[in-house]
Protein backbone atom coordinates (compact mmCIF):
# COMPACT_ATOMS: atom_id res chain seq x y z
CA UNK A 1 0.00 0.00 0.00
CA UNK A 2 2.70 2.40 0.74
CA UNK A 3 4.49 1.88 -2.36
CA UNK A 4 1.02 2.58 -4.28
CA UNK A 5 0.95 5.88 -2.25
CA UNK A 6 4.54 6.56 -3.61
CA UNK A 7 3.88 5.86 -7.11
CA UNK A 8 0.66 8.20 -6.78
CA UNK A 9 2.80 10.80 -4.86
CA UNK A 10 5.38 10.52 -8.11
CA UNK A 11 2.25 10.40 -10.72
CA UNK A 12 1.02 13.61 -9.19
CA UNK A 13 4.59 15.31 -9.30
CA UNK A 14 4.93 14.54 -12.35
CA UNK A 15 1.67 16.27 -13.66
CA UNK A 16 2.49 19.77 -11.86
CA UNK A 17 5.74 20.04 -14.06
CA UNK A 18 4.28 21.60 -16.98
CA UNK A 19 2.56 24.21 -14.55
CA UNK A 20 5.64 24.60 -12.94
CA UNK A 21 7.98 25.56 -15.97
CA UNK A 22 8.58 28.97 -16.54
CA UNK A 23 7.01 30.46 -19.68
CA UNK A 24 9.75 31.54 -22.47
CA UNK A 25 9.92 35.43 -22.19
CA UNK A 26 7.81 37.25 -24.97
CA UNK A 27 9.43 38.07 -28.17
CA UNK A 28 10.94 41.89 -28.67
CA UNK A 29 8.98 43.36 -31.77
CA UNK A 30 10.65 46.02 -33.95
CA UNK A 31 8.46 48.83 -35.02
CA UNK A 32 8.80 50.97 -37.85
CA UNK A 33 6.67 54.59 -38.09
CA UNK A 34 7.48 57.84 -39.53
CA UNK A 35 9.41 60.69 -37.52
CA UNK A 36 6.19 62.66 -36.91
CA UNK A 37 4.52 60.03 -35.31
CA UNK A 38 6.99 58.97 -33.19
CA UNK A 39 6.82 62.51 -31.78
CA UNK A 40 3.57 62.24 -30.10
CA UNK A 41 4.27 58.61 -28.86
CA UNK A 42 7.72 60.40 -26.95
CA UNK A 43 6.67 61.04 -23.13
CA UNK A 44 6.81 64.94 -22.22
CA UNK A 45 8.63 65.82 -19.07
CA UNK A 46 10.61 68.32 -17.89
CA UNK A 47 14.44 67.29 -17.44
CA UNK A 48 16.43 66.27 -13.52
CA UNK A 49 19.92 66.64 -14.04
CA UNK A 50 20.35 66.65 -10.25
CA UNK A 51 22.69 63.85 -9.04
CA UNK A 52 24.10 63.18 -12.37
CA UNK A 53 27.49 61.67 -13.12
CA UNK A 54 28.95 59.96 -15.74
CA UNK A 55 29.97 56.97 -13.17
CA UNK A 56 25.97 56.22 -12.69
CA UNK A 57 26.62 54.92 -16.17
CA UNK A 58 29.18 51.94 -15.99
CA UNK A 59 30.59 51.77 -19.51
CA UNK A 60 32.74 50.31 -21.45
CA UNK A 61 31.83 46.93 -20.20
CA UNK A 62 33.21 43.23 -21.28
CA UNK A 63 30.71 44.12 -24.79
CA UNK A 64 29.05 41.42 -26.12
CA UNK A 65 31.35 38.90 -27.23
CA UNK A 66 32.77 38.65 -22.96
CA UNK A 67 35.98 36.58 -24.81
CA UNK A 68 37.73 38.80 -27.06
CA UNK A 69 39.38 40.81 -24.74
CA UNK A 70 37.48 43.88 -26.30
CA UNK A 71 35.44 46.34 -24.45
CA UNK A 72 32.24 47.94 -26.10
CA UNK A 73 34.01 50.93 -27.42
CA UNK A 74 36.25 48.43 -29.31
CA UNK A 75 33.57 46.15 -30.49
CA UNK A 76 31.39 49.40 -31.85
CA UNK A 77 35.11 50.67 -33.87
CA UNK A 78 35.24 47.32 -35.23
CA UNK A 79 31.95 46.57 -36.23
CA UNK A 80 31.36 50.22 -38.02
CA UNK A 81 35.21 50.63 -39.65
CA UNK A 82 34.95 51.17 -43.06
CA UNK A 83 38.38 49.40 -43.55
CA UNK A 84 38.95 46.77 -40.54
CA UNK A 85 41.47 47.37 -38.25
CA UNK A 86 44.32 45.24 -37.00
CA UNK A 87 43.14 44.01 -33.55
CA UNK A 88 46.28 43.50 -31.34
CA UNK A 89 47.18 42.20 -27.59
CA UNK A 90 44.73 43.21 -25.11
CA UNK A 91 42.55 44.47 -28.40
CA UNK A 92 44.73 47.55 -29.09
CA UNK A 93 43.22 48.86 -32.33
CA UNK A 94 45.88 50.52 -34.76
CA UNK A 95 45.37 51.21 -38.50
CA UNK A 96 41.36 50.62 -40.21
CA UNK A 97 39.33 53.20 -41.50
CA UNK A 98 35.82 55.18 -40.84
CA UNK A 99 34.17 57.76 -41.78
CA UNK A 100 32.63 59.87 -38.83
CA UNK A 101 28.76 60.46 -39.99
CA UNK A 102 28.55 63.37 -38.46
CA UNK A 103 30.76 65.73 -40.59
CA UNK A 104 31.90 63.15 -43.33
CA UNK A 105 35.23 63.11 -42.11
CA UNK A 106 37.59 60.40 -42.98
CA UNK A 107 39.89 59.26 -39.65
CA UNK A 108 42.28 56.18 -39.84
CA UNK A 109 43.56 56.92 -36.32
CA UNK A 110 41.10 54.88 -33.52
CA UNK A 111 42.43 57.07 -30.65
CA UNK A 112 40.85 60.19 -32.81
CA UNK A 113 37.36 58.56 -32.80
CA UNK A 114 34.55 59.08 -29.68
CA UNK A 115 32.23 56.13 -29.55
CA UNK A 116 29.39 58.12 -29.08
CA UNK A 117 25.87 57.63 -27.30
CA UNK A 118 23.61 59.44 -30.22
CA UNK A 119 21.87 60.47 -26.71
CA UNK A 120 24.25 61.18 -24.23
CA UNK A 121 24.53 59.96 -20.83
CA UNK A 122 23.43 63.18 -19.19
CA UNK A 123 20.46 63.50 -21.31
CA UNK A 124 19.19 59.93 -20.71
CA UNK A 125 19.62 60.77 -17.23
CA UNK A 126 17.63 63.35 -17.01
CA UNK A 127 15.16 62.41 -19.41
CA UNK A 128 14.04 59.02 -16.79
CA UNK A 129 17.24 57.31 -16.42
CA UNK A 130 17.88 58.81 -12.64
CA UNK A 131 15.14 56.42 -11.91
CA UNK A 132 16.44 53.09 -13.55
CA UNK A 133 18.54 50.74 -11.57
CA UNK A 134 22.19 50.83 -11.58
CA UNK A 135 21.94 47.58 -14.21
CA UNK A 136 19.88 48.80 -16.49
CA UNK A 137 21.55 52.03 -17.16
CA UNK A 138 24.95 49.83 -17.71
CA UNK A 139 22.75 47.92 -20.27
CA UNK A 140 21.77 51.32 -21.69
CA UNK A 141 25.39 52.58 -22.06
CA UNK A 142 26.72 49.46 -23.59
CA UNK A 143 23.86 49.02 -25.68
CA UNK A 144 25.48 46.93 -29.16
CA UNK A 145 21.76 45.32 -29.94
CA UNK A 146 20.22 48.42 -31.95
CA UNK A 147 22.26 50.30 -34.39
CA UNK A 148 21.29 53.68 -33.41
CA UNK A 149 22.13 53.98 -29.94
CA UNK A 150 26.30 53.73 -30.28
CA UNK A 151 28.09 55.55 -33.06
CA UNK A 152 31.87 55.78 -33.81
CA UNK A 153 32.53 59.72 -34.63
CA UNK A 154 35.23 62.29 -34.68
CA UNK A 155 36.36 63.85 -31.65
CA UNK A 156 35.85 67.14 -32.13
CA UNK A 157 32.08 66.62 -33.15
CA UNK A 158 31.70 64.73 -29.84
CA UNK A 159 33.33 68.02 -28.21
CA UNK A 160 31.40 70.67 -30.33
CA UNK A 161 27.92 68.67 -29.07
CA UNK A 162 28.61 69.08 -25.39
CA UNK A 163 25.62 66.53 -24.38
CA UNK A 164 22.97 68.94 -26.19
CA UNK A 165 19.78 67.75 -27.58
CA UNK A 166 18.88 68.45 -31.02
CA UNK A 167 16.75 72.05 -30.03
CA UNK A 168 20.90 73.24 -29.25
CA UNK A 169 23.11 71.27 -31.55
CA UNK A 170 22.68 69.20 -34.97
CA UNK A 171 25.07 67.34 -36.98
CA UNK A 172 27.71 70.07 -39.00
CA UNK A 173 26.51 67.74 -42.56
CA UNK A 174 23.02 68.92 -43.29
CA UNK A 175 22.83 65.87 -45.26
CA UNK A 176 23.17 63.58 -41.79
CA UNK A 177 20.41 65.50 -40.30
CA UNK A 178 17.14 63.06 -41.03
CA UNK A 179 19.45 60.28 -40.03
CA UNK A 180 20.95 61.52 -36.44
CA UNK A 181 16.90 62.47 -35.72
CA UNK A 182 15.74 59.16 -36.63
CA UNK A 183 18.11 57.90 -34.38
CA UNK A 184 17.61 60.04 -31.64
CA UNK A 185 14.02 58.88 -31.64
CA UNK A 186 14.66 55.48 -32.26
CA UNK A 187 16.98 55.50 -28.94
CA UNK A 188 14.75 57.39 -27.14
CA UNK A 189 11.90 55.01 -27.72
CA UNK A 190 13.54 52.08 -27.48
CA UNK A 191 14.70 52.94 -23.60
CA UNK A 192 11.12 54.57 -23.24
CA UNK A 193 12.83 58.24 -22.05
CA UNK A 194 10.88 61.69 -22.47
CA UNK A 195 11.68 64.54 -23.98
CA UNK A 196 11.28 68.28 -23.14
CA UNK A 197 9.40 70.69 -24.88
CA UNK A 198 11.87 72.72 -26.42
CA UNK A 199 13.14 69.64 -28.10
CA UNK A 200 10.41 67.90 -29.16
CA UNK A 201 9.60 71.52 -30.81
CA UNK A 202 13.00 71.30 -32.40
CA UNK A 203 12.16 67.41 -33.86
CA UNK A 204 9.07 68.75 -35.31
CA UNK A 205 10.73 71.34 -37.50
CA UNK A 206 12.21 68.71 -39.16
CA UNK A 207 9.81 65.94 -39.31
CA UNK A 208 7.30 68.58 -41.04
CA UNK A 209 10.50 69.83 -43.32
CA UNK A 210 13.20 68.18 -45.00
CA UNK A 211 13.02 65.14 -42.44
CA UNK A 212 9.13 64.25 -43.43
CA UNK A 213 9.76 61.05 -45.39
CA UNK A 214 12.03 59.70 -42.24
CA UNK A 215 11.64 56.68 -40.87
CA UNK A 216 12.40 55.52 -37.26
CA UNK A 217 12.79 51.85 -36.45
CA UNK A 218 12.86 50.78 -33.03
CA UNK A 219 13.09 47.81 -30.55
CA UNK A 220 11.57 48.48 -27.01
CA UNK A 221 13.95 47.17 -24.18
CA UNK A 222 11.48 45.87 -21.30
CA UNK A 223 11.59 47.34 -17.70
Amino acid sequence: MIKNVVRGLAALSLSLVPLLTPAPAPAQTTEVTTLADALHRLPVAGERHEGYTRSRFKHWNAGLDKSDGCDTRAEVLIAEAEEAPEVGKNCTLSDGEWVSYYDNQEVDDPDKLAVNHTVPLAEAWASGASGWSAERREDYANDQAAPAGLVAVTERSNRSRAGQDPSGWMPPLPSAHCRYLSDWVSTKMRWDLASNPAELDALAVFADGECKNTSVLYTAVPH
